[in-house]
């Protein structure tokens, strides 16, 4: 049977428009969403085969060493002083979204084999971004908060500090997680993100543009369980190159 969905690399100015556009649908319900990072990013489209449809995008930067975190998206909004000595090559993953009429977890699974394969391609030793929570409303959310305080904070040679003028300061949370509800409430990116060994800031960003909460996200490749490493380098190199 054939493949579902296909990914490749956005080229063009009408592929980047694509990509905006179903970026400005999840983020800012139809409104524009392009900013100047975009410019310095390379685009993935994942398509629908058949019908062309974009259902996931996002977009990569990568950086030498920590010594360019500074120019990452990320930079904007926390204090990243600390992964400033950090000698690899970072990955910054953004914007991800997938178009909210699709539920195959297959997208998801594709999104990872090609982040997978960039890593192996591009020798990435940490993969970092903004896990987005929607809404600006912390109390929607305190439960899965709450188990990220528990069992995800950054190790503190890497823990990001408050930059931004409006935060949540989940760490200081006192309540008990509900093992099940703190799970399913974590957004399906970042639940991946956890289930390979990342960690999170203590404090989410407040973003009131695009209406979402943001928490720092960074998982050291050599920290991923060696079976669920193996599965991801399968799946990339049954893609081949990026095109």
């Amino acid at each position: 049977m054939a493949p579902k969905y296909a990914a490749r690399i956005a080229k063009s100015v009408a592929d980047l428009r694509r990509v905006q556009a179903l970026r400005a649908e999840v983020f800012r319900g139809g409104k524009s969403d392009a900013d100047s990072t975009d410019l310095r990013c390379t685009h993935i489209l994942i398509e629908e085969n058949g019908t062309g449809r974009a259902v996931c995008v996002f977009r990569l930067q990568a950086f030498e060493s920590g010594a360019k975190i500074g120019q990452s998206y990320a930079a904007t909004l926390y204090d990243l002083t600390r992964l400033q000595s950090y000698e690899g090559k970072l990955l910054e993953i953004g914007r991800f979204c997938i178009d909210p009429r699709d539920q195959d977890p297959d997208i998801l699974r594709l999104a990872w084999a090609v982040l997978a394969a960039y890593v192996d391609q591009n020798r990435i030793g940490l993969l970092f971004g903004c896990s987005s929570f929607s809404g600006a409303n912390p109390k929607a959310h305190l439960e899965a908060f709450t188990r990220l305080k528990a069992r995800h904070l950054a190790p503190r040679r890497f823990s990001p500090e408050i930059k931004a003028p409006e935060v949540f300061r989940f760490s200081r949370l006192e309540t008990m997680p509900n093992e099940s509800n703190g799970q399913i409430a974590q957004p399906p990116l970042l639940r991946s993100y956890l289930s390979m060994g990342a960690w999170v800031s203590d404090h989410a960003v407040l973003d009131r543009d695009l209406g979402t909460m943001h928490v720092f996200t960074g998982l050291e490749i050599a920290a991923i369980p060696a079976r669920r490493k193996r599965l991801l380098r399968a799946a990339g190199r049954a893609l081949g190159p990026l095109a």
